[in-house]
């Protein structure tokens, strides 16, 4: 029975939403090759057909789950969301800054490769600038924000301290710079240094570089 207008043809219903047929370990596996073909050859080389060669699938497949590449590519950097920087708390803000360094470098060469394979395509894509922003720096700047906090409870730094705003710009600024500067990607050792020589001093804390050398 319908309950259209007379003469009216009965309102069509809705097709269900077709329900992904995908497993998790697949959507990984798929996600796995978009990002290793992005930081081989960039963005705009990255097609959905060669990911679905690579990964041996049908490209109707991609295309049927994440509908455009902008959006299939946005998923992928969001599944790379692993916070480096969750969980450090050594005690000192000396300590924690190193560790944090020790934590960016040890994946440099990735993340910079991704960040310049991405380059002004995210200036110009607002999708896949926040999916970047979710996966690789926001989680780092909210554990860096809680280091200085505890700095500050600590009475290590006074609240509202002058360097407090660049911590985040020179260790990622570092990292993705150094590559064009010297041909080396920011390991561990060199970002260490950088905390040491230059953001320790500028909060006043020399002398924590010889009396703390935490691991």
């Amino acid at each position: 029975m319908t309950t259209g207008t007379p003469g009216e043809p009965a309102p069509r219903t809705a097709a269900p939403a077709r329900r992904s047929k995908i497993s998790p370990e697949r959507e990984r596996e798929f996600f796995a090759v978009a990002l290793d073909q992005l930081r081989e050859c960039g963005y705009e080389s990255l097609t959905m057909e060669g990911v679905a060669a690579r990964a041996r699938c049908g490209k109707s497949t991609l295309y049927r789950q994440w509908g455009t590449k902008p959006r299939f590519v946005a998923a992928a950097l969001r599944s790379e969301r692993c916070p480096r920087f969750a969980g450090i708390d050594t005690g000192s803000l000396a300590g924690d800054l190193r560790a944090a360094a020790r934590a960016a470098g040890a994946e440099s060469c990735d993340d910079t490769r991704l960040l310049h394979a991405l380059g002004h395509t995210t200036l110009q894509d607002q999708e896949l600038q926040q999916a970047l922003g979710e996966a690789l720096v926001e989680p780092e700047l909210v554990a860096l924000d809680a280091m200085l906090a505890r700095a500050v409870d600590r009475g290590e730094i006074r609240a509202q301290h002058p360097a407090a705003e660049y911590v985040a710009a020179l260790l990622f600024g570092v990292t993705r710079v150094r590559p064009q500067l010297e041909g080396r990607f920011a390991d561990p050792e060199y970002l260490i240094r950088l905390v040491d020589a230059v953001i320790l001093p500028a909060f006043g804390l020399h002398g924590a570089v010889t009396a703390d050398r935490s691991p």
